[in-house]
């Protein structure tokens, strides 16, 4: 018995003990969230405007979240080639990148109209229908086919054809090797007009024009520049066959997850990167032709032969709803 109350005893005082301990002590301090990382990755090189676009990001994105997000970006496919970055996204290995008309290939059949050889007659209209209902409705169908949210959109200079001889006439490129994205219609187009379209990853090209394995590419300035095409090809032919722009898209898995204000501190800073690179990309295109002028031979085209040649094989493969988009955009004002 005198053992159990010694015991009792001193169970009492170290309760009473701790009871006064526990008056002075603070409660825990919450527990600070993790910082969130946001990778960001593209294909282009760090003085191309996407790329500054994408630093502009970043900078706002850090500032307005008070450091709660740090944003990582990965230039030169880092993070792998367009179609593998996608998949990083979906799969969550990535969060952000920037997509062209790649994104048919995932089930966004609309994207096409993003790229579609002789659409868009200049920049006022390109704008008018990526920022306003067309646009709308393209985004709509990247959401739900892809799981992507488009966040912003970077208008890209026209496309132009460059080669190793020069080329005026569709009859000119009558065995070209011509490397073209992984899209279906850019296949079709450039067959139709009689050169041999050989899909290919971007990061492929100089090595293949360099060895022989390709006689000719198509890309805006930007990329024929950031490249150094002009390193391996000598005419730079004004065929401007199509103009286009390409979305910044997170993951939508990945936005979902964050709180709503972090959602917006995201969209936010999306509005005002798309701002940036814009005004950068106008800046940007004048000095770019004057450098590749410097370099490269310009050669002016028949623009209605090429666009004459390549309407049907543009139209033969839309569907019914590309088609009534493809309408839509010839006919407005």
């Amino acid at each position: 018995m005198v053992k159990l109350a010694s015991v009792a005893v001193l169970g009492l005082a170290l309760l009473v003990s701790a009871g006064c301990g526990g008056g002075a002590k603070k409660a825990d301090a919450p527990k600070t969230p993790d910082k969130i990382t946001l990778k960001f990755g593209h294909l282009a090189d760090e003085k191309n405007t996407w790329h500054l676009g994408a630093l502009k990001f970043k900078e706002i994105v850090e500032k307005n979240s008070k450091g709660r997000i740090e944003v990582k970006v990965y230039p030169n496919e880092q993070l792998g080639k367009e179609k593998d970055l996608v998949t990083s996204i979906q799969n969550g290995t990535a969060d952000i990148g920037i997509f062209g008309e790649t994104l048919t290939t995932f089930g966004a059949s609309k994207t096409i109209l993003m790229a579609t050889p002789y659409l868009l007659r200049d920049s006022a209209q390109l704008h008018k229908v990526a920022g306003g209902e067309i646009g709308k409705e393209i985004e709509a169908q990247v959401l739900e086919k892809v799981k992507i949210r488009p966040i912003a959109y970077f208008e890209r200079g026209p496309r132009d054809l460059t080669s190793n001889r020069p080329i005026k006439t569709p009859d000119d490129l009558k065995g070209l090797k011509v490397r073209v994205p992984n899209v279906p219609l850019f296949v079709d187009t450039w067959q139709a007009l009689g050169a041999k379209p050989i899909p290919m990853a971007f990061s492929e090209v100089f090595t293949s024009l360099q060895q022989g394995a390709i006689d000719g590419q198509e890309n805006p300035y930007a990329l024929i520049k950031s490249a150094n095409f002009f390193e391996v090809q000598k005419y730079l032919n004004k065929t401007s066959h199509v103009r286009s722009w390409i979305y910044v898209c997170i993951g939508e898995k990945r936005f979902k997850s964050l709180p709503e204000d972090l959602q917006k501190v995201i969209l936010d800073a999306a509005k005002e990167m798309q701002k940036y690179e814009n005004e950068l990309f106008v800046k940007d295109e004048k000095a770019l032709e004057t450098f590749l002028k410097s370099k490269m031979t310009f050669v002016d085209v028949d623009m209605a032969a090429f666009q004459a040649k390549s309407k049907d094989a543009v139209l033969a493969k839309f569907d019914a709803d590309q088609k009534a988009l493809y309408n839509k955009i010839v006919n407005m004002k």
